[in-house]
Parts: C-alpha cells; sequence; structure tokens
C-alpha cells in the first residue's frame, strides 16, 4: 500500500471517528438509534417472540384487560392477544417505511439528477410535474392512488412512495445544480468524462448527505402514511396484523376498552420518535457546518 493510499485510509477513519463522537455527545440521537434497533430486531423476530397466534382468536376471553393472566396487553374484541398482534403489527409497519421510503429515494434521485444535470426542457418537463404532485397535500395523494390501484400492503408502499417522491426530486436537483458548478465537475465535463460517471461518481455521491437526512426522517411518515391508510381500510388487510387496523377497530370500543385504542396508538408514537430523533441526529453530524 502506497503512502498515500495509507494517508487517505487514516483521513477516512479520523473521519469516522470524528462523526461517531458528535453523534454519540446528542443523547436524543442516541435514544433515537437505540429504539430503532429496537424495532428493527422486534419486527425480525417478532415470530418467535409472539406469545400467540396474532389471528387466532379465542371468544371466552374477549377484552381481557392488560395484566391478565397469560396477556400482557389484554385481547382484542375477538379474543387475540394484543402484544402478538403488537409485535407482528411492527413488521408490516417497519416494511411499508423501509420500502416505500427505499422506492421514493431510487425515483426521486433518479429524477432528480436528470432535472438538475441535463436541465433545458428535460428540467421543466420533470418539475413541473413535480409541482403538480405538490399541489396535493402528502396523504391525500396517498390516499387517492391507494384507492385508485385497491387495498392491499403492496399497494399501500407502492402510494406512499409516490406521494413522497416529490421531495427527493427538488432535495436533489438542488445539489445537483450546485455541485455542476464545481471545478471538478467542470474539469471532468471538459477532460470529457461520460455523463454516467460524472452523475454517479462526482454528483451523486456528494450528495449522500442531505439524502441520508431526507430518507430518515420520512420513514416515519411512512410508517403514520401505513396506518391511515389502514386505518381507512385501503391498506393492509385482515387478518393480516397492523397498528392501522388495530386503530380502527378500536374506534368502536373507545368506551368499553380504552386500552385498546392506546397501545397501537403509542406503538406508531414511539416509532415515528425514534426514527425522528435518529434523522435529527443524523442531520446534525453530516452537515458541514456543523462544530467539531
Amino acid at each position: 500500500m502506497t503512502t498515500a493510499a495509507i494517508a487517505v485510509d487514516h483521513a477516512r477513519a479520523s473521519r469516522a471517528r470524528r462523526l461517531f463522537r458528535r453523534f454519540a455527545s446528542r443523547p436524543p440521537a442516541v435514544v433515537g438509534l437505540v429504539g430503532v434497533i429496537l424495532v428493527v430486531l422486534i419486527a425480525i423476530f417478532a415470530p418467535l417472540i409472539s406469545p400467540y397466534d396474532p389471528a387466532q382468536g379465542d371468544y371466552n376471553h374477549v377484552f381481557l384487560t392488560p395484566f391478565s393472566a397469560g396477556h400482557v396487553l389484554g385481547t382484542d374484541d375477538l379474543g387475540r392477544d394484543v402484544l402478538s398482534r403488537i409485535l407482528q403489527g411492527s413488521r408490516s409497519s417497519l416494511s411499508a417505511g423501509l420500502a416505500a421510503t427505499l422506492l421514493a429515494v431510487v425515483v426521486g434521485v433518479s429524477f432528480g439528477l436528470l432535472a438538475g444535470y441535463y436541465r433545458g426542457a428535460l428540467d421543466t418537463i420533470i418539475m413541473r410535474a413535480t409541482d403538480v404532485m405538490l399541489a396535493f397535500p402528502f396523504l391525500v395523494l396517498a390516499v387517492g392512488l391507494a384507492a385508485i390501484l385497491g387495498p392491499s400492503l403492496n399497494n399501500a408502499i407502492l402510494a406512499l412512495a409516490i406521494s413522497s417522491v416529490p421531495g427527493y426530486v427538488r432535495i436533489t436537483r438542488a445539489e445537483v445544480l450546485g455541485l455542476r458548478e464545481q471545478d471538478y465537475v467542470q474539469a471532468a465535463i471538459v477532460n470529457g468524462a461520460p455523463d454516467r460517471v460524472i452523475l454517479f461518481r462526482h454528483i451523486l455521491r456528494n450528495c449522500v448527505s442531505p439524502l441520508v437526512v431526507q430518507a430518515s426522517v420520512t420513514i416515519p411518515t411512512m410508517i403514520i402514511g401505513e396506518a391511515a391508510l389502514s386505518f381507512l381500510g385501503i391498506g393492509v388487510q385482515p387478518p393480516t396484523a397492523s397498528w392501522g387496523i388495530m386503530l380502527s377497530s378500536a374506534q368502536g370500543y373507545i368506551s368499553q376498552a380504552p386500552w385498546y385504542a392506546l397501545i397501537p396508538g403509542v406503538a406508531i408514537a414511539i416509532t415515528a420518535l425514534s426514527f425522528n430523533l435518529l434523522g435529527d441526529g443524523l442531520r446534525d453530524i453530516l452537515d458541514p457546518r456543523a462544530t467539531k
């Protein structure tokens, strides 16, 4: 290994340590990271740690209160174990949040790169289409698309992703417009580097930080969006467990079993808060203007 390569590796390691110390010095960000890790682990191992089949009801044990014998969080209107459904519901919510965010990033970043780099008529077409989509509130657009596509988890993910694409188009385009004028990009253009090399090696890699931050705060929005679509009956379909479906089922029993609605609501709130805290921490440490 050459001296230059060793120096580069040392600089990268030093920057990584500096970013880690900056992140660790922010307790809310650490709390958010711990919360996200716990939610992810719960979603992965939900089938193994669920005490009961989340779809299996017992009409002899309907609306058992929390901490009843054998049911830590009680049972619902069909006698199903609430804890098991909460654990299984985390899989639907997290898969929707991650998949929809990933799809929105891929599509939005692609169009943003094209609009910001080539500009001209292509930029105009893409941005006017983006403006039209932004004219509709996120949740209204997602509900409309999900209703058109039909009720299912996959269609809900697609609807949520499409509704989030305009934000990534605008962020990516803004970053590309600034980076395109940088000396190293102009030098690559003058030297005849292919567009794909310029876009992916010189521009996209320098857009990663704001995109990572945006993705971290989009995930909780997607989770809440999936819960809203499932609550309205156009997302996850029974008997699959979902926090939104649990809230929908509980609305008719608020006075009889208030804890039945409270538990999935708290699960959604904690998950969304964890991702938001993590996103705020990532924004702070990845901001080049942040103090070292």
